[in-house]
């Protein structure tokens, strides 16, 4: 530890001579009862965004580092980039040795994590918040002065590391392929979805230790990064820290947001697979519906929760309470990119998939004639509204939420729009967006089929993905 507190003390005397201050663009404090993250937002001239919110509830603080970069950013050929490379971040950089990272956290007294989803790539750490300064050293470091300490040697290791999880996570785990094979099927080659976060073996086996450091060239800018931090901090030391260790860093190249048509289909897909793990048969039904931050994001989530959440949903009363499925759910799971609508339904001993498939449509019709209870509606707004104030209860998920609305929307105060939105959804917005998104339209049904079972399937395969592309 000795060592590395003067190599900070180094980096940090050469970053403190000076560089040009941080803007202030927005500021956000609480008023009366609000329902409110206060925060002030800054933006560094190499374009880094800077979120900071004071919390002296607890002396502690987060530190979040989100890059808009995930799987919906990687290359034809090159999938699981955006997650291999997360692996990549935490085997040193140029100031911080092999797995040092992990030590220096631990022995700060704190935790520290890394995810991967489609469309973003965090780094975070929660410490005593006399550690916040080295936790900026370290994420600065690694952001600034990575690529010479990627060596082939740990890239290999890492590589293996990745193969591994997706054998373990994927392709060895019961029902673990189905979300691949509704993505090739839902969207058309090519489409930054139509592959998972993991990635395909044969592309992590192909790409090389270069096309790894391009990767990180393209999109680990800091103009590609948001960095939050939250808790017991003062807001104008944060921001002389940041500057110090940030503010050197160089521009990375130009992003732009990404836009693209809604996936339509032409008709209800059928595809299957046999699955060497699952016990059980699974149906999975996916339509396409809408962007994450839509209009009818939130009606979305309410029909979702009226059709397959909980004992009084439909799909409860028709295929659990029968005791015809183990499972029977459905959500609303919405992206930057796009979004679906699915139900996922495990059949019990002595049933298939095409009762499953013909159960889930007598719902449908039983919710037609039934539709939306004022209390339905209440349930919801008052269910949503407490997890997303539990959701604050952390420094945390504080900032965590900061830097996804900052990420995704350009705003970090959308939690009184996000509220206000939820709260405003109508019986008859819900009818509405059932019936523009799931009645009688076109999905992928997906039967997930236990080995020596395959007659329990749904309906015979109506679509075939060219596995060439794969």
């Amino acid at each position: 530890m000795k060592k590395i507190s003067c190599i900070l003390l180094t980096i940090f005397s050469i970053n403190a001579m000076s560089f040009s201050q941080a803007k202030l663009e927005q500021k956000v404090v609480k008023k009366g009862n609000e329902i409110v993250i206060p925060f002030e937002k800054y933006v560094l001239p190499n374009g880094l965004t800077v979120i900071v919110s004071e919390d002296h509830s607890d002396p502690v603080v987060h530190v979040d580092v989100t890059y808009h970069v995930g799987s919906a950013r990687e290359e034809i050929g090159k999938s699981g980039f955006a997650h291999f490379f997360e692996h990549m971040m935490f085997e040193g950089s140029d100031h911080v040795a092999d797995k040092e990272h992990f030590k220096v956290v631990t022995e700060s007294g704190g935790t520290l994590n890394g995810s991967t989803n489609r469309d973003r790539t965090n780094y975070f750490e929660t410490v005593p918040s006399n550690q916040l300064e080295k936790m900026l050293w370290l994420e600065s470091d690694r952001m600034g002065f990575l690529l010479d300490a990627v060596t082939q040697q740990k890239f290999e290791i890492q590589r293996a590391t990745v193969k591994n999880e997706r054998g373990q996570n994927y392709d060895n785990r019961p029902y673990g392929l189905a979300g691949e094979v509704t993505s090739k099927a839902l969207y058309p080659y090519g489409h930054p979805y139509s592959w998972l976060t993991i990635g395909y073996v044969k592309d992590l086996n192909s790409v090389g230790v270069d096309d790894l450091k391009h990767f990180f060239l393209r999109w680990y800018g800091p103009n590609n990064a948001t960095l939050t931090i939250a808790g017991d901090v003062n807001t104008k030391d944060v921001i002389k820290m940041v500057e110090k260790y940030f503010g050197s860093i160089p521009r990375g190249p130009e992003v732009k947001p990404v836009q693209l048509p809604p996936v339509k289909l032409t008709k209800t897909e059928y595809v299957s697979y046999t699955d060497n793990y699952a016990k059980l048969p699974m149906l999975q039904i996916t339509y396409p519906t809408v962007r994450d931050f839509s209009a009818d994001m939130a009606p979305l989530a309410c029909l979702a929760q009226v059709l397959g959440q909980g004992k009084t949903s439909f799909l409860y009363q028709n295929l659990i309470k029968t005791q015809k499925a183990l499972r029977a759910i459905s959500y609303s799971d919405l992206d930057e990119l796009a979004g679906t609508f699915v139900f996922s339904v495990t059949a019990l001993p002595g049933h298939n998939l095409a009762e499953m498939e013909k159960l889930v449509n007598e719902s449908l019709a039983d919710f037609e004639k039934k539709g939306v209870t004022d209390d339905d509606i209440l349930k919801f707004k008052n269910g949503f509204e407490s997890s997303t104030i539990n959701r604050l209860a952390s420094v945390s998920g504080k900032a965590s939420q900061l830097a996804a609305f900052q990420t995704f929307t350009g705003n970090p105060n959308m939690i009184g729009k996000l509220l206000d939105m939820y709260n405003k959804v109508t019986k008859e917005d819900v009818m509405r967006v059932y019936d523009k998104y799931i009645k009688n339209k076109p999905a992928v049904v997906l039967s997930v089929l236990p080995k020596g079972k395959e007659d329990l399937i749904a309906a015979a395969d109506n679509f075939t993905v060219d596995s060439s592309h794969y």
